[in-house]
């Protein structure tokens, strides 16, 4: 089998780059280890970036995003029992974000690929990528029972953290900055309708919780816990007591309801320098990862693809390389933005096992200074709504 570019991953990142590319007239193969029915109910990512539902719309995938998501024109901050929400359009000149989750992103993109797009295979497992530093690499995957290559001109790994992508690139060659925070996100799914219309990030002395959706009727909240807490070990009514705790004011009441999944993430950030090596190209979590508290991990990812889709999309218009010569710096310029953002917004809202009362009353002044001024609280909705995805990515 021969194609373009081989994808390995069929995550948002990869079905994106697939979509992008056939609209671009450029041959590809999605290879994807899961069964499709896996990827499309993996809960992941909810909130996208102005840009990331820019591209979607143009990409032809935006058509029930736009009927079923919910258009976000602002979060609120809780603090010290106090409430106070940024606005993203009159701070960013209009932009704002959108809650659609990564499952329903990646269910429209799906039906694309197989619609009209290249070959898309569930359950082809890849097992390592040869050859990346000549003109011809190629995928050595596992298919029906099978041992089989995929011979391209470009691979882009979308295959994640644990993916084999990533593997290819010489461990000489590789820079690796992470950081692990001393503490993980109980997260859970109920089936009641948001307590409010918005998101809501909460700082309190116990910990930091936050009100998200997925739909109109169904609420997605997480509670700042202990690092490796085990989701089983709290009960409902624990959940909803401490979210009530948390989130308290003296106006505003927390609504229960059934809680139909309940899961812990850790929390951490890591970047792998290049993203780029030879004819391999890393996208998403393969290169790099975010706490969730700055809601970037799925559209970092789409930044990344954008980025390769319009540098290829330029070298069969020019014949230049000269923009996948600079996918990694790129790239890199975004990602590590969105890694001061992220940690911003973690260091900002969390409360450190260790943390001193100076350490409070530092994330209470910082709190303080973006609900009073409007510099501080720009920068937070510029950042939140997305860097922009211009002709460089």
């Amino acid at each position: 089998m021969r194609t373009t570019v081989g994808i390995i991953g069929a995550g948002p990142a990869g079905l994106l780059l697939a979509r992008l590319l056939h609209n671009a007239g450029i041959g590809s193969v999605v290879l994807e280890s899961r069964d499709r029915d896996y990827v499309e109910h993996r809960q992941r990512a909810g909130i996208l970036e102005q840009g990331t539902v820019d591209v979607l719309r143009a990409a032809g995938a935006g058509e029930r995003m736009d009927r079923e998501g919910l258009r976000h024109d602002g979060i609120e901050l809780r603090f010290d029992r106090k409430r106070h929400r940024v606005d993203f359009p009159a701070l960013t000149g209009g932009r704002s974000v959108t809650v659609y989750a990564q499952t329903e992103v990646c269910k429209d993109l799906i039906a694309l690929q197989l619609a009209d797009g290249g070959p898309l295979l569930f359950e082809a497992e890849a097992l390592a990528v040869e050859g990346v530093e000549g003109d011809s690499p190629r995928i050595r995957f596992r298919y029906q029972g099978r041992e089989d290559f995929l011979d391209c001109d470009y691979v882009v790994g979308c295959d994640g953290f644990w993916g084999v992508a990533r593997n290819a690139i010489p461990a000489e060659l590789t820079r690796v900055f992470e950081r692990s925070y001393p503490y993980a996100w109980l997260g859970i799914l109920a089936d009641v309708a948001p307590s409010h219309d918005e998101l809501v990030y909460a700082r309190h002395e116990r910990g930091f919780a936050l009100l998200s959706m997925r739909s109109p009727s169904v609420s997605r909240l997480y509670l700042q816990v202990e690092e490796g807490a085990d989701a089983e070990s709290w009960s409902d009514d624990a959940i909803w007591d401490e979210l009530e705790r948390r989130f308290e004011t003296d106006d505003w009441t927390l609504d229960r309801g059934p809680i139909t999944q309940k899961s812990v993430t850790p929390m951490r950030s890591y970047v792998h320098e290049p993203m780029r090596h030879g004819r391999l190209f890393l996208a998403g979590d393969a290169a790099h990862i975010v706490p969730p508290t700055g809601a970037k991990g799925l559209n970092l990812a789409v930044g990344d693809v954008v980025t390769f889709a319009r540098a290829l999309t330029y070298k069969k218009e020019t014949g230049s390389e000269e923009r996948l010569d600079a996918y990694s710096a790129t790239c890199l310029r975004r990602v590590w933005q969105a890694e001061r953002f992220s940690y911003d917004m973690t260091s900002l809202l969390h409360r450190a096992p260790d943390a001193t009362p100076f350490e409070g009353r530092l994330q209470l002044a910082r709190l303080e200074r973006i609900a009073a001024s409007r510099a501080a609280e720009t920068d937070l909705a510029e950042a939140y709504t997305g860097f922009p995805l211009d002709e460089q990515g």
